[in-house]
């Protein structure tokens, strides 16, 4: 559990309320710019006492977790709202689900202290469900997996962008499903970037030789990871 001191920052008399949140069906196919303006529109709905940010724009001081790739679900979304007035938690999080579309519909909220690092650089460690839902051999990707971890560095392109990850650091472990139609992601984020799960999965499929397959990703949660390795809940 988070630490509950200071949740409220005395000069500004702002209070961070965190939610955590779905994204689920064809939503899941929303970009992250499309899911930030939803939810500012949803919470615009909500008719919660959200505060503004002291900039030009003057926008509504809301914060995300770190973007999902297009077309990937998540059990486990967050994004911090700060309110100038302190709304009971449950009120808040009823008047949110209200206001939210079902697919990308909030399923908890809490406050945390206000002084915490923005929730994009706080939570470092991620969960993910990855299904191969085509005839592809989940065995001969493990395999895969494995001969590309001890190559160490995994170089890909964005765009016409060359991105390096480092899978000694951000894949802290992968596990074939129980089911055997997949896989457990267990990966951490580094300044350096992060591990998208279809990026791994396509180059254990060149290490084994096997075309890129059809793949079904869902975040499925993310933590914090202090310094001596624990993992701390968001809420």
């Amino acid at each position: 559990m988070i630490n509950t001191v200071a949740i409220t920052n005395s000069k500004l008399n702002q209070y961070r309320l965190r939610v955590r949140y779905r994204k689920d069906g064809r939503l899941a196919h929303l970009g992250h710019l499309e899911v930030i303006n939803t939810i500012n529109r949803s919470v615009r709905r909500s008719q919660l006492p959200f505060a503004v940010g002291n900039g030009f724009a003057r926008r509504m001081r809301l914060q995300f977790s770190q973007a999902l790739p297009v077309g990937a679900a998540s059990m486990g979304e967050y994004f911090d709202l700060f309110l100038t007035e302190e709304v009971d938690p449950k009120v808040a999080l009823e008047r949110l689900v209200a206001s939210s579309p079902t697919l990308l519909a909030p399923t908890a909220a809490a406050y945390v202290p206000y002084g915490l690092p923005a929730l994009e650089a706080w939570l470092t460690r991620s969960t993910w469900s990855v299904n191969v839902i085509d005839e592809t051999s989940v065995e001969a990707l493990a395999r895969g997996v494995e001969a590309a971890r001890a190559k160490g560095n995994l170089t890909y392109l964005r765009g016409e962008k060359e991105k390096h990850v480092d899978l000694g650091r951000t894949l802290v472990s992968c596990e074939v499903r129980p089911s055997g139609n997949g896989f457990l992601l267990d990966c951490r984020s580094t300044e350096a970037g992060s591990l998208r799960p279809a990026i791994l999965i396509g180059a254990a499929a060149r290490e084994a030789g096997l075309d890129m397959p059809a793949l079904s990703v869902c975040r499925v949660a993310q933590w914090h990871e202090d310094e001596d390795g624990s993992l701390v809940e968001p809420l």
